[in-house]
């Protein structure tokens, strides 16, 4: 099973501001849309039919940095994994490249699993431990937070 997916994407003329950057708000989108992408791509996971059943995920937190500004028509890399847990939890990372392979954003997204019905978070299943020990990128310490992280990958990625 593929721990860290990664999607390539153009960056559209109209998610850029007048000088050609992409907008701050829609690093946001881009991560995200790439996330659904390799849940339904590589684990057979479709948000909507999970939605439909009341399987549901909420953004709680998201840590961003961005690095290198991305702009109009560039052709950015997204690879996202699931990097820590917790009982009604997910912590997922997502990483944009520029074709030359050089981090471009980072970011740290929270998800938190919530009753349909009751709109409260909730454990995870049983069932879904296994996905969950499946896919987990382990060696990511996520007590030095993002700052820690981005000191690691400097060392082992170009630029």
């Amino acid at each position: 099973m593929e721990k860290t997916p990664m999607s390539f994407y153009t960056v559209r003329f109209n998610d850029c501001d007048p000088m050609g950057h992409l907008n701050n708000s829609k690093y946001i989108d881009y991560f995200l849309n790439a996330r659904e992408d390799h849940l339904k791509e590589h684990y057979g996971i479709d948000l909507k039919e999970w939605a439909q059943r009341g399987d549901l995920f909420v953004v709680s937190q998201h840590e961003i940095r961005y690095l290198r500004p991305v702009t109009y028509n560039e052709r950015v890399g997204i690879q996202s994994a699931l990097i820590g847990w917790g009982d009604s939890f997910l912590m997922v990372e997502m990483l944009m490249f520029d074709e030359a392979r050089q981090l471009k954003t980072i970011l740290w997204t929270r998800f938190t699993r919530i009753n349909a019905r009751t709109g409260k978070k909730e454990a995870h299943p049983a069932e879904f431990m296994e996905w969950i020990q499946g896919t987990l990128v382990e060696g990511i310490e996520l007590e030095r937070g993002l700052n820690g992280r981005l000191e690691g990958l400097r060392m082992v990625l170009p630029g």
